[in-house]
């Protein structure tokens, strides 16, 4: 069914069908996302909080923009999944407090070296022993919403934005690009090996084992690798993220 008919289907009023239809869409999602938070967070709350941003979807569908239902369902389904995340946030403040302190100690190093900080740079900035470090990122890690989407912070949602251009300052639309061309340069400019896993767990999906795999590594370090590459993404990226 194209996007049309589709539309012209829900406005027929059946939006029950179209929901049992879409239903292995939400399902799909909520457990691709699973893999990316921890287990505290359960799959059905990502299913429940996802419906929710399926009848969203069916509600505010409009087939003249172009996009597919599916392309934009996906959108607000996935929005809807961070943002019940977002609302239940389980990490204790003390490590997003240390998260900061890591980032804005990369950002220290690197503006006064020029170099890329190294995980022991980093570690004797903060006055703590490399294993304590490996601690705080590994803490860091288990707050999986603390991602590359979440720097986005309404994640894939500027995909198909649900303001008209009549509702969008006009500014807004370029700072929008703006900022995706900052995240692609600084993701590109990421030391050798954590942009290699952020190219895997992000755009090839593979999850934390699969690439400890492929490099040779432990799931953990894995772990922490991506981790430090999110607070450096941060750190790169500050005046962006500060300002909103």
């Amino acid at each position: 069914m194209n996007a049309v008919a589709m539309y012209t289907s829900v406005q027929a009023g059946s939006t029950d069908e179209f929901v049992v239809q879409n239903a292995p869409l939400v399902k799909r999602i909520a457990y691709h996302l699973s893999n990316r938070l921890p287990p505290s967070v359960q799959v059905d709350d990502l299913i429940q909080a996802g419906m929710l941003g399926l009848l969203e979807a069916i509600k505010h569908f409009d087939a003249s923009q172009g996009a597919s239902f599916e392309t934009y369902a996906g959108i607000r389904i996935r929005g809807a999944m961070l943002d019940e995340v977002r609302r239940s946030d389980w990490t204790p403040r003390s490590v997003h407090k240390k998260s900061r302190m890591v980032s804005e100690a990369i950002r220290a190093i690197e503006n006064k070296t020029g170099a890329e900080a190294r995980d022991a740079d980093i570690a004797d900035y903060l006055g703590i022993p490399i294993n304590e470090y490996n601690e705080i990122l590994q803490d860091s890690a288990s707050c999986r919403v603390f991602s590359i989407e979440d720097l986005t912070e309404n994640g894939d949602h500027d995909d198909y934005d649900e303001f008209s251009p009549a509702e969008e300052g006009p500014l807004d639309g370029l700072m929008r690009n703006g900022f995706q061309q900052a995240l692609a340069q600084a993701i590109a400019k990421l030391p050798e090996r954590e942009r290699l896993v952020v190219s895997l767990y992000y755009d090839d999906e593979l999850n934390l084992r699969e690439i400890g795999e492929v490099l040779n590594l432990t799931e953990s370090r894995v772990s922490q690798i991506c981790t430090q590459a999110v607070l450096r993404l941060r750190s790169r990226l500050s005046a962006w993220v500060d300002a909103k």
